[in-house]
């Protein structure tokens, strides 16, 4: 498959065993997507949004991909379902959760899908693994990088490397 595209995945979990979850999650991720061409450790972290839940795991990865925006979200949440992603309430708890944080440097906002990923600078759990693996990359909306985002979070959760 050529790989044209770099995106970023969010990958979150706090149903079930976690870490099996994340590891189906970045293998089908791979057989469907694309390389994943790096990532980051795995965090647990506090719940966001609704905080009457179990922690998370988080985890960011880097894909090369040859698939369109709307491909990719398509076949994500193809792989939430596969994996048992039931959708009860906006930030509840779930089996999996993943989502596309940026797409090469692309602006979009459409029905389906808005890029870059509307809240990710708002949230500890998708800029500190994302830091650990793409410092230096430049939000296209923002103009700020990675860790200048991390720098400037004014999200208080606990996020903590557990690998």
């Amino acid at each position: 498959m050529a790989s044209a595209n770099s995106i970023f995945l969010s990958l979150g979990s706090n149903l079930g065993d976690r870490q099996a979850v994340l590891a189906l999650a970045r293998e089908q991720i791979a057989n469907r997507v694309g390389i994943i061409s790096s990532e980051s450790s795995v965090y647990e972290t506090e719940p966001w949004g609704l905080a009457d839940q179990p922690a998370f795991l988080n985890q960011v990865i880097r894909v090369e991909t040859a698939l369109a925006p709307e491909e990719v979200l398509r076949i994500i949440l193809d792989i939430e379902h596969e994996l048992g992603r039931v959708r009860y309430e906006r930030w509840g708890a779930r089996v999996i959760d993943i989502d596309l944080l940026y797409y090469n440097a692309l602006l979009l906002n459409s029905a389906r899908l808005t890029l870059p990923h509307p809240r990710l600078q708002d949230r500890l759990f998708n800029l500190i693994p994302l830091v650990e693996i793409a410092p230096d990359y430049i939000n296209p909306l923002l103009k700020k990088t990675s860790l200048e985002l991390l720098q400037m979070c004014t999200d208080n959760g606990v996020v903590s490397k557990i690998s």
